[in-house]
């Protein structure tokens, strides 16, 4: 117990915290908890007047000087009647479901009469004093001079990491250099290595900026490996987690199993007898939960990054009759569910799989992913945060959302896919999922387990889990509307300043000074080099050029001969008929062979397909031939031969071996060099060679080594030179380029002035602005009706998660027609990008035109889900509803274009209708 003089001190310096900070007194006053160092930092700061830059861990309690950003705006300015000098505070979120969240927040503190919400979906009461929005919506508010920002004193950028988004991190780049300098920042990060960079960036563009950075967790982490049926502790105590060093035990073990599958266990004969390699099979995924359960660590949150898999994962718990939940709960759960869908249609109930989702929610178990109906999410979410729903197997979208803490979280794997290839996770991306574990208030400790598999090494993990942090980069670069936007506002040269004074230029110019630096210091090597190659019977420069000449023609020499031998090889394969026997000279299925189907006439290299005398079926290329491919006799191949049937591979193999044919034939000796030595220009070079004064030095090899130094060195500046005056403007010079563009396509004129072409441009929010505006200019979407509109305009927003080789199909009529000009005017506008040197916007994608087009005309949604250009089946509903939003997100736009013809806007606005109905009236309204 502390002493009366302790207390006495404690209770002294509390009132000189509250005589210093009187706003962040009352504001704590109200919290019901103790804020922690950071917090009382930051707040401090903000009261100070000072803009700041939070980092911290995610559920450290960031938000809260978020919330005393806008606790200071309702508050008003010191020393004036509170209601005349109220002041306002926009809160922004990267994704809707973050701003929804936040704003109910804030209303159940400060009273729905004070706070407003602002996204593409919703608009409530948005001249409120405490305004929460997507950052899009403030964006648009800045170039649009809004007079929504009159009396803005604070914003707060939640989760500003985001940034970094290749997508959309530029827009956060753009609020942040465009907003009042009387406007206080208050950027709220996950923690980042590069804070200092960021914030002194703030500072050249926000003026003071405090930092802030907390590595603490509130609730302490333990990191877990599953191996099979056991688990182990990643590391033995905290101290070797700083040191990355794993558990010996969990090592050992690892080890011995790795050691086990690679002797046989565990291992499967194929047909035959023969090895497939070591077979692993890892826990099963009801085991996991089931594990969870019984070791106190759920509510779980299961990280598997497929949307199949996660559904997957809910009929495996389902079909191993887990069940999580009391009798009491399960009602309770029913009561919610059937309270939140009564708005969706009960035939679209069943087409979205209902009843086998409410199965999985009356038992604890649930899906969360991007394909899932948003309103099915939201409960999911809801009944998570509750407690009533235990185990949600989820991919990583769920990281970056909404506030979904659990007690533990489990990756089932360290690879995902980005939408490009399978990738490792990075030290970032684990720190934020494993993040979710551990509740404050509610959990001692969180709990973050990783599956192990052969492929996964514990070292590895060991340095994710120990890499608390990752550098945050800029993703910013000009768009079409944003240069219009930027030169109407300010005009060309003041916007090519601001583009300068991005994050993105500040990191690049950053960069700049260490490749200078590294620049000189090459020089002066160089140089040093060149005195050590130096030598007094001649110019060394001279002869070491005539060495390297020389070097350059026997290597292009040799290109040109195996250019020559592989078109020879290719040649002798597209000659190849049924029947030929040949021989492949080389590699693993060297020998004679049969050809079964010669496979010319297609695209690309022929590739054969052979039987060879070991009985292995398979295509050849003319890699595998050093040599063109010579006929060397016929034999019979029956008309219908089935290569993957033994009986018959063994009797035409057999006929092979029956021609009597030598299977390696006469080797022939190494390449001839002789070609070589023919060559008129080498003879040349060489008779030079052999008469510089330099080739008698005796030191000769040791000059030449200092100069091939030198030469290497030379040629890594040079790079390093092209590099620098790449980065210095990289920004200015791409933006010259938009602007030269837009000014010969007639959206600014000739000095400088936005066109009336121009400010419709600005008002278009979207990837493809640029050819949206087009379709406006050219009339393309005029006289089509409601749906056809719908179908026309959703090539332009929608873009299919995996490529698919053929084209989709289209309603034939208007719609194809309207397609087809827009693809025509997507061609134009990326061959003119193209010249420019510009990234080119991306094509349009058909793959939607027929979901959206027959939920238009009213259709059931199993239909319309069912005429999804996909892959694999139908499209998700939550697919369909993500991008009819954004359909209908352009259709508003179009709606209230100036561009646009009165009756094209009419039909936009019947478009939206017809299109805001059943699963998404109840989204719209949500």
């Amino acid at each position: 117990m502390s002493s009366l003089a302790e207390r006495y001190a404690a209770a002294r310096r509390r009132a000189a915290q509250a005589s210093a900070f009187p706003a962040l007194d009352e504001f704590s006053l109200d919290l019901g908890f103790d804020l922690d160092d950071f917090q009382r930092e930051a707040c401090e700061a903000l009261e100070r007047g000072s803009g700041v830059l939070v980092c911290a861990p995610t559920g450290a309690g960031k938000t809260v000087v978020g919330e005393f950003a806008v606790h200071l705006a309702l508050r008003g300015r010191p020393g004036g009647d509170a209601s005349a000098t109220r002041r306002k505070c926009f809160y922004t979120t990267p994704i809707k479901a973050l701003s929804n969240q936040k704003y109910h927040d804030l209303v159940d503190r400060y009273g729905a009469e004070h706070v407003g919400l602002l996204t593409g979906d919703n608009a409530i009461n948005g001249d409120a004093p405490v305004v929460v929005m997507t950052t899009e919506v403030l964006r648009n508010m800045l170039y649009a001079g809004s007079a929504t920002l009159e009396g803005l004193a604070y914003v707060v950028m939640d989760e500003v990491h985001y940034l970094a988004d290749r997508f959309r991190g530029g827009v956060w780049e753009e609020v942040i250099i465009h907003l009042p300098e009387s406007v206080t920042l208050v950027s709220l990060s996950a923690t980042v290595s590069n804070a200092e960079e960021f914030a002194d960036w703030l500072v050249t563009v926000r003026g003071e900026t405090a930092v802030v950075v907390s590595e603490h967790r509130p609730v302490p982490l333990w990191q877990h490996m599953l191996v099979g049926k056991r688990m182990f502790d990643l590391f033995h105590d905290a101290d070797a987690a700083r040191k990355h060093d794993v558990h010996p035990e969990l090592l050992r073990y690892t080890r011995d199993t790795m050691r086990r599958l690679e002797l046989g266990e565990g291992r499967s004969a194929g047909p035959g007898g023969g090895r497939r390699g070591p077979r692993w099979r890892g826990p099963m995924r009801p085991d996991i939960v089931d594990r969870l359960d019984r070791e106190g660590l759920l509510p779980a949150i299961l990280f598997i990054f497929s949307r199949a898999g996660c559904d997957a994962a809910v009929q495996q718990c389902l079909a191993a009759g887990l069940r999580l939940t009391s009798p009491e709960e399960r009602a309770e759960i029913r009561r919610v569910v059937e309270s939140r869908v009564t708005a969706i249609p009960g035939e679209d109930l069943s087409v979205l799989g209902y009843w086998e989702w409410l199965d999985g929610l009356e038992r604890g178990l649930a899906a969360h992913h991007a394909g899932m109906l948003p309103a099915f999410k939201e409960v999911v979410e809801e009944l998570f945060v509750r407690g009533l729903v235990k185990a949600v197997f989820a991919t990583e979208t769920l990281a970056l959302g909404i506030n979904m803490p659990a007690r533990c979280v489990v990756l089932e794997r360290l690879v995902k896919f980005n939408g490009e290839a399978h990738v490792d996770l990075t030290p970032g991306e684990y720190t934020q999922l494993t993040g979710r574990a551990g509740r404050r208030g509610i959990d001692v400790e969180g709990h973050a387990v990783v599956v192990w598999s052969p492929e996964t090494d514990p070292r590895h993990v060991a340095g994710l889990a120990s890499t608390r942090t990752y550098p945050l980069r800029s993703s910013f670069r000009p768009s079409y509307n944003m240069a219009v936007n930027l030169v109407g506002s300010v005009g060309a040269a003041p916007a090519r300043e601001l583009l300068e004074s991005s994050f993105a230029q500040f990191q690049a110019d950053r960069s700049v000074v260490g490749l200078a630096r590294q620049v000189q210091r090459n020089t002066e090597t160089i140089d040093a080099y060149g005195a050590e190659a130096a030598c007094h019977h001649g110019d060394f420069d001279e002869y070491f050029a005539l060495r390297v000449a020389i070097a350059d023609r026997e290597r292009a020499i040799a290109r040109q001969g195996q250019t020559q031998r592989k078109a020879a090889a290719v040649a002798s394969l597209e000659r190849l008929r049924v029947g030929d026997v040949i021989r492949v000279p080389s590699g693993r299925r060297a020998g004679l062979a049969v050809v079964l189907d010669p496979a010319t006439g297609g695209f690309g290299e022929p590739r054969p397909l052979v039987l060879t005398q070991d009985r292995w079926a398979g295509r050849v290329t003319p890699g595998d031939f050093t040599t063109p491919a010579e006929v060397l006799t016929r034999i019979r191949v029956p008309k219908h031969f089935n290569h993957r049937s033994p009986a018959a591979r063994r009797d035409l193999a057999a006929a092979v071996s029956g021609t009597g044919l030598d299977r390696h034939g006469g080797r022939r000796g190494g390449r001839s060099r002789q070609a070589a030595g023919e060559d008129h220009r080498l003879s040349q070079l060489r008779v030079e060679l052999r008469a510089h004064p330099c080739h008698a030095c005796p030191e000769r090899e040791e000059h030449a080594r200092w100069a091939e130094r030198r030469r290497r060195l030379e040629r890594d500046t040079e790079e390093l030179r092209e590099r620098v005056s790449g980065r210095t403007g990289s920004l200015a010079r791409t933006f010259d380029r938009i602007v030269a563009l837009l000014t010969a396509r007639g959206y600014l004129a000739a000095d400088g002035e936005v066109t009336d072409a121009g400010r419709m441009l600005a008002r278009i929010w979207t990837e493809a602005d640029l050819l949206v505006a087009e379709c406006l200019r050219r009339r393309v979407w005029d006289g089509l009706s409601p749906a056809e509109l719908a179908a026309a305009v959703s090539v332009v927003v929608f873009e299919a998660r995996r490529d698919v080789d053929e084209r989709a199909s289209l309603p034939r009529g208007a719609v194809a027609d309207a397609v087809d000009e827009t693809l025509k005017l997507w061609g134009d506008i990326e061959a003119d990008e193209a010249a420019r040197g510009l990234a080119v916007t991306r094509e349009p994608d058909l793959g939607f035109a027929w979901p959206i087009y027959r939920w238009a005309r009213g259709e059931a949604l199993a239909k319309v889900l069912a005429s999804g250009h996909q892959i694999d089946g139908e499209m998700p509903a939550g697919d369909f509803v993500r991008w009819a939003r954004q359909v209908v997100d352009l259709l508003g736009q179009v709606a209230d274009s100036g561009g646009a013809s009165a009756e094209l806007r009419g039909t936009a606005r019947q478009a939206i209708a017809a299109v805001n109905r059943g699963v998404l009236a109840y989204h719209a309204s949500a």
